[in-house]
């Protein structure tokens, strides 16, 4: 649909998938299963740590927390996509798209920050345990946490309001399944210019600041788990960093390849296909990865399901 300077646009139609008219039945089930897999996986997550005492540790503070943005950022896309599925106009209003990009980008902005600061966690537990007490002190873990938040409200509210200050006069079809930033300025009329400085600088400084300090950090626990000279202090140290490692290369690997190595070499459908595996697949993921890896909540859920079992059949104890 094209449109000429002086009309405004009031909505904007998500293009989806090629042939997501003829499988939409399919993609409805696959996307509504993992969705809900998510929502399970990461408010489980989040009451299990906050309701037993023996995870109220820093690593599980950021953890309760890391589910938190993921399910965010999540239901900022999944719900509206699933709608659009069923529907025979996948639109969405001017403001609906830019309040899904102002949550979307500030969660999962917060991601990145709260997995630098997991990184950050596992370098002084394991280079300094005995002083890990003291310097992941509740005091460091808010500070950690809050500067993680106000980088994703910062990155979204730049971005958003530069996105949504340009004039759009080319079409209201956006060739993505949600309101990203890169598709809905391919629709601008005007120019851009400063919309991808800002893009670049943030997201730049976004990747360069956390995945520095995930190097940093991991560089200097690989270091001291050499050093160990127990073979069982090694395999104990590798286990309370396995599931962080494994999040993390997946997350920002996935995010990179879709911002930081963006360009003409790859067609729209992979990036389409990119942007589901970060914005969707992931969140659903990261529970799955912590809770199979980490024994702490392995233990802790069994724990709970066996006194809820002798609960439900010794209802008079």
């Amino acid at each position: 649909m094209e449109y000429s300077n002086d009309t405004k646009v009031t909505e904007f139609i998500l293009l989806g998938f090629t042939g997501q008219h003829d499988f939409w039945h399919i993609l409805f089930v696959v996307f509504l299963v993992i969705y809900t897999a998510t929502l399970v996986g990461n408010v489980g997550m989040i009451l299990l740590i906050k309701l037993h005492s023996s995870l109220h540790t820093p690593m599980y503070f950021f953890l309760q927390h890391l589910a938190f943005v993921d399910l965010c950022y999540s239901s900022a896309i999944t719900p509206k996509t699933l709608q659009n599925f069923v529907s025979t106009k996948p639109s969405i209003s001017f403001t609906g798209c830019a309040m899904q990009l102002y949550v979307y980008g500030t969660f999962i902005t917060s991601d990145c920050f709260i997995l630098a600061a997991m990184a950050v966690d596992r370098y002084v537990a394991i280079c300094y345990p005995l002083r890990y007490p003291v310097i992941m002190s509740q005091r460091l873990c808010i500070l950690l946490l809050l500067g993680s938040y106000t980088m994703g409200f910062l990155n979204a509210s730049v971005n958003t309001s530069f996105t949504f200050l340009t004039k759009f006069c080319k079409s209201n079809v956006i060739n993505h399944f949600f309101c990203d930033v890169p598709p809905i300025l391919a629709l601008s009329c005007s120019s851009i210019d400063i919309n991808i400085v800002l893009l670049t600088v943030f997201v730049g400084f976004n990747l360069a600041f956390s995945v520095s300090v995930v190097i940093f950090s991991y560089t200097y626990i690989l270091a001291a788990i050499l050093r160990m000279s127990s073979a069982a202090g090694r395999k104990k140290a590798f286990s309370t960093c396995a599931s962080h490692m494994t999040t993390v290369t997946i997350f920002y690997g996935t995010v990179c390849y879709m911002y930081v190595l963006h360009g003409t070499n790859r067609s729209q459908e992979q990036e389409k296909v990119a942007s589901v595996f970060y914005g969707i697949m992931i969140p659903m993921l990261n529970p799955l990865i912590y809770s199979l890896r980490n024994q702490d909540v392995i233990e802790t859920t069994i724990n709970k399901i066996q006194i809820y079992v002798f609960l439900k059949e010794n209802p008079s104890e």
